[in-house]
């Protein structure tokens, strides 16, 4: 397999993957409930809504609330999807995820969409950036990153019939859409590997998969055989794939639309220093807030770019 022959098929909202996929899964299982903080249209939810009002829930501009209601609503048998961005989802409600979701292991699910850098021009305050590292260290939390639409849309199917409270996680702007339509290609907890290669590995999770992709493809040209993953699933986090990647490449590169600390580089090497000690390069945010500015500036002037992907894998070679 061979980045070269990845194609995009078009590019759609990550979000609107999710208003896609809570339509067709809230007409198969009739115990999904949606609830939003006033966010309705940003999740487009009106084909839910219109169709299947009976099961939603419009808690208003009061996120704690919605939490606790979502927690209740697991107690009759139902299964809760909140709607908010993702810094409401995590950072103002994170008491109620933690004692009222987590601590007793209900099976909520806290859909987050405006992650990032890429929600662009909302700025510092809404561009949450440690949105998975507070996550992924609650016991029991599954943090599910997908890569485009119709990885959201496969996503946010999946997590229904998946036991336990799970945070998903994607973004606001329309972003290339390039995995397999029937979603067929996505299974929580196994990685998805777009690429085998010999020469480094590139993990990368949510919008900066594409950004690998590029990337990758250049080093491709260059003569540089690139092995890249999608981590779509942080937690719990393929292992396996990832200590059979290293082995072989000896070295890595993690790519993420995050903190680099607390993140997926922090997942990766942690398992490297367990099973298999390779030098990583790290992608992500360090240790920063964003600014307002347009998606794609703010990935180069945060170092979130193709080129800083290329520039991190020549470095990490040098290092084997």
């Amino acid at each position: 397999m061979k980045l070269k022959d990845i194609q995009v098929l078009n590019e759609k909202e990550t979000r609107g993957g999710f208003g896609e996929g809570i339509y067709e899964i809230g007409k198969a299982n009739e115990n999904v409930v949606v609830l939003t903080a006033d966010l309705a249209g940003s999740f487009k939810l009106g084909p839910y809504i219109k169709n299947i009002p009976e099961r939603f829930i419009q808690c208003g501009i009061a996120e704690a609330n919605m939490m606790g209601i979502a927690a209740g609503l697991t107690i009759g048998g139902k299964i809760p999807y909140t709607t908010t961005f993702a810094n409401f989802s995590t950072g103002r409600v994170y008491d109620q995820i933690r004692q009222s979701i987590a601590y007793s292991n209900k099976n909520v699910k806290i859909c987050a969409s405006h992650a990032g850098l890429t929600l662009g021009e909302d700025g510092a305050t809404h561009q949450i950036l440690e949105d998975i590292g507070m996550m992924k260290m609650l016991p029991g939390m599954t943090v599910v990153v997908p890569c485009d639409f119709n990885q959201t849309k496969a996503a946010t199917m999946a997590i229904a019939s998946y036991e336990g409270p799970v945070y998903l996680r994607f973004g606001r702007p329309k972003w290339p859409n390039f995995t397999k339509e029937d979603g067929s290609d996505f299974v929580i907890g196994k990685a998805q590997q777009m690429s085998e290669g010999t020469d480094v590995s590139i993990f990368a999770c949510g919008h900066m998969v594409w950004k690998a992709i590029e990337a990758g493809k250049i080093l491709e040209e260059k003569g540089i055989s690139v092995e890249l993953i999608n981590i779509h699933t942080i937690k719990p986090l393929d292992v396996e794939a990832v200590v059979k990647s290293i082995s072989k490449t000896k070295c890595a590169v993690t790519v993420e639309e995050h903190n680099i600390i607390g993140g997926l580089g922090d997942c990766i090497a942690q398992v490297a220093a367990k099973h298999c000690p390779v030098p990583i390069e790290f992608i992500g945010t360090n240790d920063t807030f964003g600014e307002s500015g347009k998606p794609n500036e703010l990935l180069k002037k945060y170092g979130l770019d193709t080129p800083n992907v290329i520039e991190a894998v020549e470095k990490v070679m040098k290092r084997k």
